[in-house]
């Protein structure tokens, strides 16, 4: 089975074993955002035709290539869902030649009744199900991350933060950017005051400012603001998605989740890192359950 990961902005692609194991794996930068409608057949007979000349048959696609902006929208699937959930779910796509399947988002809601979606991240938490032993809490750091609650090897809640992309777009965008230096991001002692601050009254709204008069007044390097920022930002999300003392399993980049459990054993939880290969296990995992024909 040739099993895919196609997000807004790769392709990701895994030849897998009849167990389950990679044979072959290859990636580009052909996200969503970078193919037209009518183009994503023709992009994935770029991108694996070599596979499917070896004979190759089935196909299992998640991501947001199952959006709106994708090739086919597939419809969201309600918590709790687990792996079972998601193969029966999973809907067909035309492609001539190999059978494709596409693995559906997930959807929930929070406290207040404020829709919650993913897509990607549903895939990726079938393939870390052994390693947290099916119970606990998951976090996936990036643009939009998602802390996922897990419940007998179900997703049976989450909340997703806009953090990554704020982080991008303040530093961009905003007067903010004018005070930082082209440093990237590390754990050191600004992001640390970062995360320290986002511990004090006033929100981050006022907290933000802060950034810009640290800086002006020189009590913040400019090569510091970048991390003084994410700590900031990680801070906020962290005191408000994970309740104390709790243990996260972090899933994503590697500079990313040093980030994030750096923040997590500070605010009081114990973080694991899980390693790489999330997706390419989960989508073998439910590629499993399928029924082809």
């Amino acid at each position: 089975m040739i099993a895919v990961d196609w997000g807004t902005s790769n392709f990701r692609a895994f030849r897998l074993a009849p167990e389950g194991g990679i044979r072959e794996q290859r990636s580009s930068p052909r996200g969503v955002l970078h193919v037209k409608k009518a183009q994503f057949e023709s992009v994935l007979c770029e991108e694996i035709g070599d596979w499917l000349d070896d004979g190759e048959t089935h196909i299992l696609l998640c991501g947001m290539v199952g959006s709106r902006q994708g090739w086919v929208e597939a419809p969201y699937l309600p918590c709790p869902a687990g792996i079972a959930d998601l193969a029966h779910s999973a809907i067909h796509v035309p492609f001539s030649r190999a059978q494709v399947r596409l693995i559906p988002g997930v959807a929930g809601a929070d406290e207040c009744g404020v829709p919650e979606v993913m897509r990607g991240e549903e895939t990726q938490t079938m393939g870390i199900l052994e390693t947290c032993e099916g119970d606990g809490l998951v976090c996936f750091p990036g643009s939009h991350s998602k802390w996922v609650h897990l419940q007998d090897s179900n997703i049976s809640g989450f909340r997703t933060y806009f953090t990554g992309e704020l982080f991008a777009a303040v530093q961009k965008c905003t007067i903010l950017g004018r005070t930082m230096a082209g440093s990237d991001a590390n754990t050191g002692e600004a992001f640390e005051r970062g995360l320290a601050r986002a511990a004090d009254s006033g929100g981050l709204l006022h907290h933000l400012f802060g950034v810009r008069t640290l800086a002006l007044t020189r009590q913040l390097e400019e090569h510091d603001s970048a991390s003084y920022l994410s700590g900031l930002l990680i801070g906020h999300e962290v005191r408000c998605a994970m309740p104390t003392s709790a243990e996260v399993l972090l899933v994503g980049l590697t500079s990313l989740c040093s980030l994030y459990a750096r923040a997590i054993e500070i605010c009081g939880g114990f973080a694991r890192v899980e390693g790489g290969f999330a997706a390419a296990r989960g989508l073998a995992a439910i590629g499993a359950k399928l029924k082809w024909n």
